[in-house]
């Protein structure tokens, strides 16, 4: 918007920001005005360093260009990082006339701050609402400075102040404290000052206005600004935040599949209405967030495979099984649905998920209902929005869903037609006009219901100051929607997974493809921030599945089962010299094939090594075996198998041969003529490792450490900079990282900076020297938890490990003598409580773990309420609570006593 051709002048800007740099770092400013860059971080202004405390930056503005501009600081490291201090509130409102020159001086908003997390929406909109209410300053016309300060935590009553050295600012005096005024996220004040006033000593207090009372002063030392107050004039000083005490906020959520849920009226699935039963009970006990995990559509098979809740067939849909058919059918159709409610009870009485029942279930009855509604759906104007905002993904989808049907596979290539994702062929695919318009637009019919469901949900949740958290996995289903329509995105060669740990000594094998980061920036990482916002519809914070796959993820090759045959890709290899230079005998076959001879095949397969020799290897020399070329990778070893009887000796003995293909140290990066390695991981652990000379054992071994735990961490911190930033920027929801595993020192760091909360667990310690990590000592940014969906619950885990659960009950509970054998309601209790003491900002609990604190509520066996197993590729995700969300409502003696736990503990 340009301003009249009568009010255009010409005023110079000047930039002044705090910030202590390090050697090779510079400064920019990006605003979104042509002299700033138009937002293009690549094209920001430079600063120059003035001296240790302070950038310097001016330029000449003409006012009818941009009546506002906004802006933000712009840090690019000695690596060429560039990173952007949070927050889009810096905004300048440019005087039509009268002003030659406004000073800027800032202060950098470090990302990592604890109060940012107070600006995200869940706190903004729902958890904090009461605090965005203050009173505006009245209008002053003439002033030479603008003080703007944040404070997120006030109580009710309070408001930021302003005091210092000054009669202007009431010479320290708190009975003349200037109040300030709210203006978006910022506390305001508009002086006049006079030049004698500089240098200004001056701090920010907190004023009781409803008692027109002085409480008490921000902490630290005086703030200090020098200058001037010349006519013509304006100063602008943007202070961060006020210096409180981190009394912190802290809330209390609980953690729960929405597919576990059961209610009176249930379907033998929880659905989106269940949430609004559950933030009943949370309401009666004074929790503050439902956590669920994902909820997107994964019909990829048809079959119980299904109800793995990560492999979605699309990052947008959402799964039909969630769907309430009663709120489809409504009164006017609800005849037409009596007869599948009456098998849904039927369903519903079971103690697990039938997932393929109920999916057929469902899909019938939707079928009835969309032959009835959809002339006066697709006529809403609700519905007609809702396709105009989501066509970008609901069209592909839609397609996608009826080509899997017509092909039944999800296996894009190896449909008759449209494999290969063409837009223009898409659409006249999905024609109005076509015959098989109704497949399509039934998905369409679908998406859209359950989006008017979820949608009801969070606002219910909302209204009762309840906030939602939901899950981003960190992969996406080999044969999706997204990697049909976009398989530039992803490495299709390659698996993604785990290593190995405690949960998986094999590792895990997603199957899922891995990003192509490099190609997924050349448009600002566009498809993410569509995921995010997307999410952002129904969710107010959400949990980032594997966030070490944003630093390094691990890849695993597509001719492997196992997860241990991966290794982390991006990640700086062994080249060849490095052998030589540690004087490390190298001998190309020997570390990168599998060490085979007859003592290695005794201890594997005992006797039937003459079966296996007969079979599957070849003798090459020295009493060493190579396999046969048919049987010389996993995946030709599982092949080989799928045919025979699935029987225990078959298994054992495919098992074996697994083992023989991962009994090797190092391997050979493709295209690298020999030349560059990644070392196995557990390398020490082979047999391979153990037939080595013992000196070789000693250097390969300082090698390995260094492979893995040296040289990795800058340039893993480097690859996570690139991405992460960007990412979190593009959207206003609470962040939260599932930090767990072979964690790189850099992680912590990486998190720390940008704000994002770590996942603590006290059954799993990051501290390598530590066997229980306690919920005392948690970061205020992060979450606690005793379990978490790919665990056993606190009582499940009881009866696990006599030994380990016996020092937990010494050491961690304090308490003496022989721990019981079984977990009782006081110990699931005193745990529960550790967690809710703890200075985290969030202490999430499963729902089994509360409701373990019980004897009358709790399940009677304990691992019957277990919800994966990651060591299992085809677990089956079915747990359901064993009582309705309305009996659980209605369980006043444990309501109360929980809420008064939640209370106690100041969440």
């Amino acid at each position: 918007m340009e301003r009249p051709a009568n009010h255009q002048h010409r005023m110079k800007i000047q930039f002044y920001l705090r910030f202590r740099t390090k050697a090779g770092q510079s400064l920019w400013v990006s605003g979104n005005a042509g002299i700033l860059g138009d937002l293009d971080l690549a094209k920001a202004f430079p600063l120059t360093y003035l001296n240790e405390d302070f950038w310097h930056g001016s330029v000449d503005w003409e006012s009818s260009v941009l009546p506002e501009f906004q802006y933000a600081y712009v840090l690019k490291t000695a690596e060429g990082t560039l990173v952007t201090e949070w927050g889009n509130d810096r905004r300048i409102q440019l005087p039509d006339e009268g002003i030659e020159e406004i000073l800027l001086v800032d202060t950098w908003n470090h990302a990592g701050e604890f109060e940012n997390s107070f600006f995200t929406a869940p706190f903004q909109e729902t958890l904090l609402k009461r605090h965005r209410s203050g009173s505006r300053q009245k209008n002053v016309k003439t002033f030479t400075h603008l003080f703007k300060v944040k404070a997120p935590l006030l109580r009710k009553e309070e408001i930021v102040c302003l005091l210092g050295s000054s009669p202007s600012l009431g010479e320290w005096d708190t009975a003349a404290a200037l109040p300030m005024g709210k203006e978006g996220n910022w506390w305001v004040r508009k002086v006049s000052l006079p030049r004698e006033s500089f240098p200004l000593h001056y701090k920010f207090g907190v004023w009781n206005a409803k008692h027109q009372q002085f409480l008490h002063y921000e902490q630290g030392e005086n703030r200090i600004l020098y200058g001037d107050a010349q006519a013509h004039k304006l100063t602008i000083v943007h202070d961060g935040f006020i210096r409180l005490p981190n009394q912190g906020w802290h809330g209390a959520g609980v953690a729960i599949p929405l597919f576990s849920l059961r209610s009176e009226q249930g379907s033998g699935v929880g659905e989106f209405p269940d949430l609004k039963l559950l933030v009943d009970w949370a309401k009666k006990t004074g929790i503050k967030l439902i956590q669920i995990l994902p909820v997107n559509d994964t019909s990829a098979t048809q079959t119980w495979l299904d109800s793995y809740p990560y492999a979605a067939i699309s990052a947008f849909a959402l799964h039909p099984i969630y769907l309430n058919l009663d709120r489809v059918a409504g009164k006017k159709h609800a005849g037409v649905i009596k007869p599948f409610r009456k098998q849904q009870q039927q369903w519903d009485a079971l103690p697990d998920l039938d997932y393929e029942a109920l999916v057929g279930i469902k899909w019938a009855a939707i079928r009835e209902l969309f032959v009835l509604q959809r002339e006066e759906i697709f006529q809403d104007e609700g519905y007609l929005q809702f396709f105009e905002l989501n066509k970008h993904w609901l069209v592909p989808y839609a397609a996608f869903c009826d080509l899997r049907d017509r092909n039944g596979s999800t296996d894009f290539t190896q449909w008759k037609t449209h494999g290969r994702y063409d837009r223009e062929a898409i659409e006249k695919f999905v024609s109005p006009r076509g015959k098989q318009y109704d497949a399509i637009a039934i998905q369409y019919f679908t998406q859209y219901h359950l989006h008017l469901q979820l949608r009801e949900a969070t606002d219910y949740a909302h209204r009762h100051g309840v906030i939602l958290k939901g899950d981003i996995p960190i992969g996406i289903y080999r044969y999706s929607c997204d990697a049909w329509v976009e398989p530039r995105l992803y490495h299709m060669d390659t698996q993604a997974g785990a290593p190995p740990d405690d949960f998986a000594i094999k590792g895990q094998n997603w199957g899922f493809p891995t990003y192509n980061w490099e190609q997924m920036a050349k448009d600002g990482f566009a498809w993410w921030k569509r995921r995010f916002e997307q999410m952002a519809n129904y969710f107010d914070a959400f949990r980032i599945d594997h966030i070490l796959g944003f630093f390094r993820i691990w890849s695993i090759p597509q001719d492997s089962i196992e997860g241990i045959m991966g290794h982390f890709d991006p990640a700086l290899p062994v080249h060849r010299k490095e052998f030589d230079e540690r004087r490390i005998w190298f001998d190309h076959y020997r570390y990168t094939q599998p060490c085979i001879n007859d003592a290695v095949l005794w201890g594997e397969f005992g006797t039937q090594s003459d079966e296996v020799k007969g079979l599957f290897l070849h003798p090459i020399g020295d009493g060493f075996y190579a396999m046969r070329e048919e049987f010389n990778t996993q995946r030709k070893v599982s092949s080989h198998f799928e045919d025979l009887d699935k029987s225990d000796s078959n298994a054992k003995l495919k098992q074996g041969l697994y083992n023989l293909l991962s009994n090797v140290l190092l391997f050979e990066v493709p295209g690298s003529a020999g030349e560059q390695f990644h070392f196995r991981i557990a390398m020490e652990q082979t047999n391979s490792f153990r037939y080595l000379d013992w000196t070789i054992q000693q250097r390969l071994r300082e090698l390995y450490v260094d492979y893995f735990f040296r040289r990795q961490d800058r340039f893993w911190q480097e690859q996570a900079m690139k991405k992460l930033p960007a990412l979190k920027r593009a959207t206003n929801m609470l962040v939260c990282g599932e930090d767990l595993g072979m964690v790189p020192q850099c992680v912590p760091e990486v998190m720390r900076q940008l704000g994002i909360l770590s996942l603590e667990i006290q059954r799993m310690p990051k501290h390598p020297g530590k066997e229980f990590f306690h919920p005392a000592d948690a970061p205020y940014l992060s979450v606690v938890t005793p379990s978490t969906h790919d665990m056993s619950t606190i009582r499940g885990w009881w009866e696990e490990d006599r030994a380990r659960t016996q020092r937990f009950f010494n050491h961690q509970l304090g308490q003496w003598g022989e721990a019981p054998n079984f977990c009782d309601p006081w110990i699931s209790k005193a745990i529960v409580i550790q967690h809710l003491y703890s200075p985290a900002m969030w202490s999430i609990f499963q729902l089994q773990d509360l409701m373990g604190m019980n004897e009358c509520i709790a399940r009677e066996n304990p691992h019957d309420e277990r919800i994966n197993v990651p060591a299992n590729p085809r677990n089956y995700w079915k747990y359901r609570m064993h009582l309705t969300l309305e009996d659980l409502i209605e369980q006043k003696e444990f309501n109360e006593e929980l809420k008064g736990y939640v209370h106690a503990s100041g969440r």
